[in-house]
């Protein structure tokens, strides 16, 4: 399967402003107790570091949603191991009881996904 391109609208500052938005949200959804919410947060947040590689990279995708683009991401055989890996934690879906079936820190994996792949 191809990757499909297709522009992406966000700019390269829009980006950071998003980013640290969903991450702020993730983190007082933290200490609210509703790591449920976080979690979306630290995903969306995720979605925008990965779109934003993308448009670094010249690579296109079809989907604004940052389940589509980490699972984008994951088809790409160059990325790092550690942004795979990140990426991987970042999909999993939750249990029945609503949490991980692993212990992971999605806001933590989020932070470290900007940092391997936007080296910010």
């Amino acid at each position: 399967m191809g990757i499909i391109i297709l522009r992406m609208a966000t700019t390269s500052t829009d980006w950071k402003a998003e980013y640290q938005s969903e991450i702020d949200m993730a983190e007082a959804s933290r200490l609210a107790g509703n790591e449920g919410r976080a979690r979306v947060c630290a995903r969306r947040a995720a979605g925008i570091v990965v779109g934003e590689y993308f448009r670094f990279h010249g690579i296109e995708c079809r989907s604004a949603s940052a389940y589509d683009r980490l699972k984008m991401l994951l088809m790409l055989p160059d990325i790092p191991s550690s942004a795979r890996r990140a990426a991987e934690l970042l999909l999993l879906k939750v249990q029945e009881d609503y949490t991980l079936p692993v212990e992971a820190d999605l806001i933590a994996e989020a932070r470290s996904l900007r940092q391997t792949l936007l080296k910010e």
